[in-house]
């Protein structure tokens, strides 16, 4: 009898979430029933984040306690930030995001408690410390004292204060905003599968999130922002884009930032994140990867009918704003532990331990011969 494998689990259900779909009727990645380009439009960064922990857009009282209850618990702990001064400074900061977790996670009191409640406070001290740390390792691996975080600034307000000492103007800090919406959560994509597989042993919530950081380092998954950088890099100028494209097209060559497993007829993230990437550009004034981004594009879908996924604008809009290449994924890290945490909540409220079947095809049975007949 022969056994159909799905590579990848390509087309496999294995699980229900209520917590986001990509809604063929209306062509969008919603979150708890809204269109994330409708939330971006409409929301701030937390707004969503509260959206998508606790199942409902926030009233007034709720936003003003979940901001509080965020800036509250962004300060680190002495040791951790002794930690981070060892780091090696050409350490990867997804390396350093994945060992800030950890350690959060050897002093935090409620680690092995995994009722809804302290998992929820424990998520509230992921989420607001993770971006601190990793902002703390911005500045001290160019040899620059660490900043302190600030209560009266928001979520993306902070990380830009913390990394570069001063705010941007407000049009820059929606799109980063915006940036952050469209990154925080995404159903069941390899890095928060590999969240509830690990939560479904009843392991706690650092050691899922730590794992989870792992997995999302990959350039097949949030690393492809930090490819698309450095293919954009290696173009140089908008002149060279069609030669370059053209001819990794002809070579087979893989082309960063483009297609996705689950839209086959372009990201829906894409066109909220193409023109927030305008917007900072016109700010400030470098239309040199926009036209870049424009040729690219162009061929892709002439060529092979294949469309950005919406880590192609994210990474030049990110360059733009003045962050280094490989900060760009940690950024999605501190937009995705709202949607890791929330399906770690979820797999633990109706939780069976994620046992996969293999095919076996090695070896027939053998005897053991000893080893002096060998």
């Amino acid at each position: 009898m022969s056994i159909e494998i799905k590579k990848g689990l390509m087309g496999v259900t294995v699980d229900e979430t209520s917590i986001s779909k990509v809604m063929p009727e209306i062509n969008s990645l919603t979150y708890r029933g809204y269109a994330a380009q409708d939330l971006c439009a409409n929301c701030g960064f937390e707004e969503v984040a509260y959206l998508i922990l606790n199942g409902n857009l926030p009233n007034k009282k709720q936003l003003i306690a979940f901001k509080k209850e965020e800036r509250a618990d962004r300060k680190l702990s002495k040791s951790l930030i002794k930690v981070l001064k060892q780091i090696p400074k050409k350490a990867h900061p997804m390396d350093v995001a994945r060992t800030a977790v950890s350690v959060m996670g050897l002093e935090d009191k409620e680690t092995f408690d995994n009722s809804p409640k302290a998992n929820m406070r424990k998520t509230m001290r992921i989420f607001a410390k993770t971006p601190v740390a990793l902002a703390a390792f911005y500045r001290l691996r160019k040899g620059k004292k660490i900043i302190e975080p600030k209560k009266n600034l928001s979520f993306a307000e902070n990380f830009f204060h913390m990394c570069f000492g001063k705010v941007p103007n407000k049009d820059i800090v929606k799109a980063f905003d915006v940036s952050l919406i469209l990154y925080a959560e995404h159903s069941f994509n390899v890095s928060t599968f590999t969240a509830r597989t690990i939560t479904s042993s009843l392991s706690d919530i650092h050691g899922a999130i730590t794992g989870a950081i792992a997995s999302l380092k990959g350039p097949l998954h949030g690393g492809a922002n930090e490819e698309v950088m450095h293919m954009m890099k290696k173009i140089k100028k908008p002149e060279n884009a069609e030669k370059w494209i053209n001819k990794a097209l002809d070579n087979k060559d893989v082309v960063m930032g483009f297609g996705h497993r689950v839209y086959k007829s372009g990201d829906s993230r894409v066109p909220t994140m193409r023109e927030y990437f305008g917007k900072v550009a016109k700010i400030k004034k470098d239309k040199k990867f926009e036209k870049i981004y424009d040729i690219l594009e162009k061929v892709m879908i002439d060529r092979k009918n294949i469309y950005p996924n919406v880590d192609y604008p994210t990474g030049p809009t990110y360059h733009l704003m003045g962050f280094d290449t490989d900060f760009f994924t940690p950024i999605f890290v501190i937009s995705r532990i709202t949607g890791w945490a929330a399906h770690i909540i979820e797999q633990h409220s109706t939780n069976k331990l994620i046992r996969p079947l293999a095919a076996y095809n090695g070896s027939k049975y053998r005897k053991v011969i000893e080893i002096s007949k060998r």
